[in-house]
């Protein structure tokens, strides 16, 4: 006998929430921000706002399907089944925080703040919910390109915007970068880390360092089989070179970086609390991941 099928509903802990739970009561986190000049009208609304759309999103669910609720600090706890509609109900950085998690699912990202959200991933409202479920494993979608890091000790990483490979603090991150393009060019540096992105990343992070290095290289759309990277604060010394610092890869090019620091880290849309770590001699390769995002349209 088949099982029904299970929507997964993803959420986080809005600010109004963290708010009261670092001062006790919502009393004692008004005076906290009153006597800084803030207010907490504003962000007590947003997590109403939040609790709302929540709260619409799962009575739209059907009565005779399964329902399952996750909230982003457990999603590396959290068993995903092949049958899962995965819900995400927040900010678009929601979406790319669950997409690692997954392995084919349906996504419907609902936006609960509109026009504060930029709305590149949670793209419908709440009211929409009911229609996107009902169509979700034949609707149109959008298969979103990953990026994924393997260590040379099978630890791998995946993410929907861009990996960051770099110190854990804000110490110089020593390496040998080598590339399978451009002649499988090998260069040691010394710099604050290497950002690998994709056609998504390029609406966030990635886009602020491509725009410092004055917009050169074209950006990937977001279905684009291609990656773009950056060294970021390359330095120059005797030992350390400055000329691999920028460049672009498609599905089969491969970026490898080996450890010259005591360690290194690895991590993917910002989660740096799920992060792969290398020590020195080990050698990671980054590239097109073989999975894809299915982000309902």
């Amino acid at each position: 006998m088949s099982l029904a099928p299970r929507v997964v509903l993803v959420h986080r802990t809005t600010e109004y929430e963290e708010l009261v739970a670092r001062h006790g009561t919502h009393g004692q986190a008004a005076f906290f921000l009153t006597s800084r000049g803030r207010d907490i009208g504003e962000v007590a609304e947003r997590g109403r706002r939040g609790r709302r759309a929540l709260a619409e999103v799962a009575s739209a669910v059907p009565l005779t399907w399964r329902q399952a609720r996750v909230e982003r600090g457990d999603l590396d706890r959290f068993l995903f089944g092949p049958e899962d509609v995965v819900v995400v109900v927040g900010q678009d950085g929601l979406v790319a925080n669950v997409a690692k998690y997954l392995s084919g699912q349906p996504v419907i990202g609902i936006d609960t703040d509109p026009g504060r959200n930029p709305g590149v991933l949670v793209r419908h409202r709440p009211r929409d919910t009911g229609a996107l479920l009902a169509s979700a494993h034949r609707g149109r979608a959008d298969e979103l390109t990953m990026v994924e890091a393997v260590a040379d000790d099978t630890q791998r990483l995946l993410a929907l915007n861009e990996i960051y490979l770099g110190a854990a603090g804000h110490q110089t991150a020593r390496y040998r970068l080598g590339l399978d393009e451009y002649g499988g060019a090998v260069e040691s540096q010394a710099s604050s880390g290497v950002l690998v992105g994709t056609g998504t990343g390029a609406s966030g992070w990635l886009r602020s360092v491509w725009q410092g290095r004055g917009g050169e290289l074209p950006l990937p759309r977001p279905t684009d089989e291609r990656l773009i990277w950056f060294v970021r604060e390359a330095w120059p010394s005797p030992v350390t070179g400055t000329s691999l610092v920028a460049g672009e890869m498609g599905r089969e090019g491969r970026l490898s970086l080996t450890v010259e620091s005591d360690r290194l880290i690895a991590f993917g849309d910002g989660m740096e609390g799920d992060a792969v770590e290398l020590v020195w001699g080990q050698t990671v390769r980054v590239g097109v991941a073989g999975v894809r995002l299915r982000l309902l349209t």
